[in-house]
């Protein structure tokens, strides 16, 4: 380093950017209505799924006043993050802190029935324990849950940092207006897509790839909703599409891979894409590998 200075001694640093530039720059951080990191929120709800999950956390309580002093200051940080953004809330920053903070037992529950049904849905998967530390989907599933409670109590813009944040880390993309019930089951879970206003039931599994949007992009359509229902038992396989607000998946329907939606189709279906494969055996090994594409 002081090396580096002796190196400097005597540059001239000519600015990079003109006057006029950095002064409207300048005026647009003085304007931002949110001076808050956005990685607060996230190193907030990292914070409270170690509260929640001992196999996360990276200290051990030793006496159960130490987890209620942890559990206060996480709220004391939720409290000074809602804050930031108190003039857009619907009510005051504590009694939005207090009401996220009295749902916790609940969001408890419900990741612990989605670690069982993860467990009991993966062959590969050895303990909950396991889920919960390793597993992407559960890591998706965990943060929206979190970001779905924000969304409920009109907390502006952290439910789609939240979102976004699961989305780098796991690969899966699930906005926080989408309403998930108990026992879901992401297996893999790299590229899935759930929209705003999907709707989805208890028990239901999707591996990977697999996309619940919306048949059309149009603005106007911001308010009404846009993407399907998955209702109760509903199995979805890798690469599927289902597409429209009006689209619903009835119960126990299992609905193969790669296949294209934008119909209902009724409980107990069973929906497969049947591709046309050609298997032809060579008369020479050597055909097999000398080939271009």
């Amino acid at each position: 380093m002081l090396e580096l200075k002796h190196q400097l001694a005597g540059y001239v640093f000519r600015p990079i950017m003109n006057s006029q530039f950095v002064n409207t720059l300048f005026k647009h951080h003085q304007e931002a209505k949110h001076h808050l990191p956005a990685s607060a929120i996230c190193h907030l709800v990292e914070g409270v799924l170690q509260l929640l999950f001992p196999p996360l956390a990276d200290e051990r309580f030793e006496t159960v006043r130490e987890l209620e002093v942890y559990a206060d200051g996480l709220q004391h940080d939720l409290l000074r993050t809602l804050t930031s953004i108190e003039p857009q809330l619907p009510q005051s920053a504590r009694e939005v802190a207090q009401q996220m903070m009295e749902q916790l037992p609940y969001i408890h529950q419900l990741l612990l029935q989605d670690a069982e049904a993860i467990a009991a849905g993966d062959p590969a998967a050895q303990s909950i324990g396991e889920v919960i530390r390793t597993y992407p989907g559960f890591k998706a599933i965990a943060v929206h849950r979190m970001a779905h409670a924000l969304y409920q109590l009109q907390v502006p813009l952290f439910p789609r940092v939240l979102s976004e944040y699961a989305h780098a880390r796991t690969g899966i993309d699930i906005h926080p207006g989408a309403r998930i019930g108990s026992n879901f089951c992401i297996d893999h879970g790299t590229g899935i897509v759930i929209g705003e206003t999907c709707l989805i039931g208890d028990h239901v599994k999707i591996y990977q790839g697999v996309t619940l949007g919306a048949l059309s992009v149009d603005k106007a359509m911001a308010n009404i909703k846009r993407h399907p229902t998955i209702e109760s038992g509903v199995v979805i396989y890798a690469g599927a599409t289902i597409l429209g607000g009006n689209t619903v998946i009835g119960k126990n329907s299992i609905i193969g891979g790669n296949v294209w939606l934008t119909e209902s189709v009724p409980p107990y279906s069973r929906v497969y894409h049947r591709p046309q494969v050609d298997v032809r055996r060579a008369a020479d090994p050597a055909e097999a590998i000398n080939f271009s594409i």
